[in-house]
Parts: C-alpha cells; structure tokens; sequence
C-alpha cells in the first residue's frame, strides 16, 4: 500500500534543546495512527512539522511522493489540515461560523460562490451541528460543539490528512466520548487518514490503528494497537499502560460500552 505519509530523519532544536531527533515515521492511507507521550516529549511539534507550521532543521516530510518544502504551495497547505485542542485557535470569535466555513471553502476554491451555502449546511450536518448554528458566532457554543465546528471546517478543504492534537483533552468526559464517535464515524464515512494525539491511552486505544510512543524528541515504539496494548515491547510503554485502569471498548455500533 502506498504511504500517505513519510517523516524522515526530522531534527528541530529550540535554543539548543533537541526538540525532535531523527524521527522516522509512516503513515498508510486510510488508517489512524495514534501518538502518545507525556508533556513534552515533542508530540505536538511533530504534528506542527507536519502542518508546515514549524520548518524543521534536517529531514524530510513526504505527502505521498511529493516532498514537502520550508515553503509550501497553498494546494500543500490545503492537504494536511490540524485541529487543535483548542478550537479557538483555529475559528476566529468576530466572524459567524458561515463566515468561518465560507472562508475556506473560497479561498481554496471547493466549491463556487453559488455551492457556499449548501457545503456549508453539509458540513454541519456531518458533525451534527444544526445548519442554525450558521449565522452565529463560536462563543455562542459549548466546548464540544465549537471542537465540531472545527472538525467542520478542518474537512471542509477535503484535506489527505488530518491532524488531531489532543482534540478531546480540554472536554468532560461525557462530551470526550461523543467527540471520538464522531472521529470513528468520520473515519468510517470519508476513509480519512489521521494523525490523532493524545497523552491519553483511553483514547489512544479507542481511535487508532497503529501506536506510536514519543519520549524526549525521540519516537521509541511503533506497533499495531492491539500488539501494542497486549504486548508493549519497551519498558516506558508498560510504565504508561500501567497507569491506565481500563481502556474504553467500541461497541457493535461505534459506541462507547
């Protein structure tokens, strides 16, 4: 199968700390690989790398066979979209959410202007948001449903890769749980290949297919999830699966047992 995604040997220091040293990591198509690590072990400056929104300093980022550049086309850019914990970041507060949706559909130019409204209603829909919600502004809704919108808006570019760093992390956990069924439903419908991090193994176990474990800039384990959870190979991997009481199982459905 052919990779949507290569990460060879990327080195990034920051004022003569080695932030990410000599990572090496595949991701197949239409599969989720899961990275995990304590804070600071470089998980999300992987993901920033990734992005093109940090330029790292040795390596490579390959998008299919295309070699990502320090400067990326804006059709580049369209491909790996982030969704970030939080989604303030990334939907800004003065403008409504058809604003927020409309923005990127033209810019990237998804649809014309006459196809705005109608994509915009059907990406609301996929991540079960009233198309209602169009005319409002983000601080009119709650944590989980503004992380939907921005789910929306990153799918709304029809990128090859999303990536999520630590998406559920700032929910309850009764909101956390609905926000991995919409991933899982999402990864099912659209065949998405993604990046999904988390300090959190629950979750980890829950979204991926491959585990990947970093530890000070350095990724130390690279397995599939059931051979990972069953049988972790290093003992850093056990230490963090020791602190996990139960790991949440999917039911018939995509729900949560």
């Amino acid at each position: 199968m052919e990779l949507a995604l290569q990460v060879k040997n990327v080195t990034v220091h920051y004022s003569g700390v080695t932030a990410l040293d000599r990572i090496n990591l595949n991701l197949r198509h239409h599969t989720t690989l899961g990275l995990v690590g304590e804070s600071g072990s470089g998980k999300s400056t992987l993901a920033r790398v990734i992005a093109g929104l940090i330029a790292p300093d040795e390596g490579q980022i390959l998008l299919g066979s295309q070699e990502l550049k320090k400067k990326r086309s804006r059709e580049q850019h369209k491909m790996i979209q982030m969704i970030f914990q939080n989604p303030d970041a990334s939907l800004n507060p003065k403008h409504s959410i058809r604003q927020i949706l409309s923005e990127a559909l033209m810019f990237h130019k998804i649809v014309d202007r006459t196809g705005v409204e109608k994509r915009c209603k059907e990406l609301l829909a996929r991540v079960h948001i009233a198309e209602s919600a169009l005319d409002r502004f983000p601080h009119e809704f709650s944590g989980g449903q503004r992380q939907r919108i921005a789910i929306a808006r990153a799918l709304s570019v029809e990128p090859s890769i999303l990536i999520a760093d630590e998406p559920t992390s700032a929910l309850d956990v009764s909101v956390q749980r609905s926000v991995l069924e919409l991933f899982n439903m999402l990864k099912a419908e659209l065949h998405l290949t993604m990046l999904f991090i988390s300090h959190d193994l629950g979750v980890i176990h829950a979204i991926s297919d491959t585990v990947a474990v970093m530890r000070q800039g350095k990724l130390v384990e690279i397995n599939p999830k059931d051979q990972y959870f069953a049988h972790p190979e290093t003992a850093y991997s056990r230490e963090l699966l020791s602190a996990v009481p139960k790991m949440p199982k999917l039911n018939t459905s995509g729900g949560f047992l």
